[in-house]
């Protein structure tokens, strides 16, 4: 995402498209970046449907501000800068859009939402999201960054910006952009321990063999009431969340699967599973349907994002799906 020599023909043909006002040119221009665009607001707000209507608002402010579109940067790098500010001042506005506490030591990210890995850029060259800048716990670390040390994070350390564009993004000095990564950085080592923190390198897309084996398992054990199998595709340290509902939770295995039955699931009535495999936020997932007595199809219950370490279930991140139809998974069975 480097400005560099003269103005391509995507930047001469916006331009021509701004100065006659032809929206349709202008629409069909802009609309090439829409997917990587939406995925740098949902970093920015860990919701997909926040990060939907940011990006339609970034359009809207595109078009306002056309005239002052020089073709100096690409039209790439002006996009960003504009869905930038217009996530900051989503936040600004929005005091629902911040961690809140909870217990233990910790906090809640209760507006997080997964993210389709239909809607990601489909040219991995382009794309600029490798796996691990998409997983849910990088998004939910992200959110614990003040606003702007959050857009300073994201345009410097993921995107690649220098110092420069993205203190000419902000509007602020490269100074205030130094300290705000340095400060973001240190953030980001504690939330997330032991992961790699050099976001530019390469990373796979795909998942791996063993992810892929224990999503599998994890839905035959729901579909056979297979409590034990469940418990053993568990670490002892499981870290639990059922959005929306607050409290994450580090749980033994068997204390995870005990709370599920305590609170009426395996039991009758609730004990008829099917599940599909799916994918979220570069992540395995399943799909989980149950069907209640009397009632002929199984239906959509939750979608359970998994995060995979050793061949075992490390995180659990329980998702309420109801009147989400873009996660693009089938409301009935």
């Amino acid at each position: 995402m480097t400005d560099a020599g003269p103005p391509r023909a995507d930047e001469a043909t916006f331009i021509a498209a701004a100065r006659s006002g032809d929206t349709a040119r202008f629409a069909v221009i802009t609309e090439r970046h829409r997917r990587e665009l939406q995925v740098h607001c949902y970093r920015m707000l860990a919701n997909y449907e926040d990060a939907q209507d940011m990006t339609q608002e970034t359009f809207l402010r595109a078009w306002n501000k056309r005239e002052s579109f020089k073709g100096n940067a690409t039209l790439r790098t002006w996009l960003y800068r504009i869905a930038t500010n217009v996530c900051l001042d989503f936040l600004e506005k929005r005091g629902d859009r911040t961690p809140v506490p909870a217990e233990p030591a910790d906090s809640e990210v209760l507006y997080l939402q997964p993210y389709p890995d239909r809607m990601l850029p489909e040219d991995p060259q382009e794309s600029v999201v490798v796996r691990e800048t998409i997983e849910l716990a990088f998004i939910v670390a992200v959110q614990h960054l003040p606003p702007r040390q959050r857009a300073v994070f994201i345009l410097r350390d993921v995107l690649g910006w220098p110092a420069p564009k993205a203190a000419d993004a902000l509007d602020v000095t490269v100074a205030s952009v130094t300290s705000a990564l340095q400060r973001a950085r240190v953030t980001m080592r504690e939330r997330l321990p032991g992961r790699r923190l050099d976001w530019r390198s390469p990373a796979t897309h795909e998942l791996s063999k063993d992810e892929r084996g224990v999503v599998k398992s994890y839905i035959e054990a729901h579909e056979r009431n297979d409590l034990d199998g469940l418990i053993s595709l568990l670490r002892d340290d499981l870290r639990f969340a059922m959005l929306p509902e607050s409290g994450t939770s580090v749980r033994t295995a068997k204390d995870a699967v005990d709370g599920w039955v305590s609170g009426g699931l395996f039991q009758r009535g609730h004990d008829d599973w099917r599940g599909i495999t799916t994918t979220v936020n570069r992540m395995p997932a399943a799909a989980l349907y149950l069907r209640t007595p009397g009632d002929p199809e199984y239906r959509l219950f939750a979608i359970a994002a998994l995060r995979v370490v050793d061949g075992k279930i490390a995180e659990l991140t329980g998702f309420d799906v109801a009147g989400k139809p873009w996660l693009d998974v089938p409301p009935v069975l």
